[in-house]
């Protein structure tokens, strides 16, 4: 007797779709974007995960390629900075990895920010061409290794008297293409200054060395492209070169530079843009 060995066409069609599905390769090239809607002067993390571990991807925003560090094995995060100078609306990033490229829109929501008035002492000349080179140098710092865990800490006490992003008459004269970039607290002169996070010092110098405008200054190195600057000091207390942990003290409250009284400014800046200090204080960007 001949055994009958022809088999239902679903049952072949079944075992044929379960070992495509055991051979074929896994999704590549998943993008995820927090927050999915940004406001204005917020920080934007993109994740991406590939398959090759050893091959990060790139991710661009306006022919630029951003800094793109890995979290763990196949998983990348690259920071996207946005500032007051932004358009709100569409904005476009591209991945690429895996042999594949997405181009994905984020949504930038618009947000208003006040108007203020103020008179200065000191810093009539503007910044000294020394000055400005040490800040710049600061501030295009972007180092592999991630020293921050969790929120940023509050860096001295006192009243917030400035908040991020206001615009800024000076003398009476409109400052284009300006805005607050950090926030200022109020307090009396020697009140203790700590860092945000930890970091390594980049940058120390003062208003006896030509910093007309910042008065004195250190600046922190956080890593991946995050960097602290606290100026308008009295006193330092770190040296350049120095690792220094979230909460410890590296100088007080004062009135150099181009100041219109004792306060602490903290600007915070990702990848050479001065963000919104405030979601990194209360939601840590980890």
């Amino acid at each position: 007797m001949l055994l009958n060995r022809t088999f239902p066409l679903f049952a072949l069609a079944t075992a044929c779709c379960s070992l495509l599905g055991a051979i074929a390769p896994a999704l590549a090239l998943e993008v995820q974007i927090n927050p999915n809607r940004p406001k204005v002067g917020e920080t934007v993390s993109i994740f991406v995960q590939v398959n090759n571990p050893n091959q990060a991807p790139t991710v661009t925003h306006n022919g630029t390629n951003l800094p793109t560090f890995p979290l763990q094995p196949g998983r990348y995060r690259a920071f996207l900075p946005t500032s007051p100078l932004d358009r709100p609306g569409a904005m476009t990033i591209q991945v690429q990895g895996d042999g594949e490229t997405q181009t994905l829109p984020i949504a930038l929501e618009n947000r208003s920010f006040p108007t203020q008035r103020i008179t200065i002492r000191g810093g009539g000349n503007g910044a000294t061409p020394y000055e400005l080179d040490r800040v710049a140098a600061f501030k295009a710092i972007v180092s592999p290794e991630k020293h921050w865990r969790g929120p940023f800490l509050r860096p001295t006490t006192g009243r917030v008297s400035t908040i991020y992003g206001v615009r800024r008459y000076y003398n009476g004269v409109f400052a284009q293409d300006y805005y607050h970039r950090g926030v200022d607290y109020a307090a009396g002169t020697g009140t203790p200054v700590v860092a945000p996070a930890a970091g390594y010092i980049r940058l120390v110098d003062r208003e006896a060395n030509g910093f007309r405008i910042h008065g004195n200054t250190v600046g922190i190195d956080h890593g991946q492209g995050v960097l602290s600057i606290m100026i308008h000091l009295h006193t330092i207390t770190v040296r350049e070169g120095e690792f220094v942990q979230a909460g410890q003290r590296i100088g007080t409250v004062g009135n150099t530079g181009a100041s219109t009284g004792p306060h602490l400014h903290w600007g915070l800046y990702v990848n050479g843009v001065a963000i919104d200090p405030v979601p990194w204080r209360y939601d840590g960007l980890d």
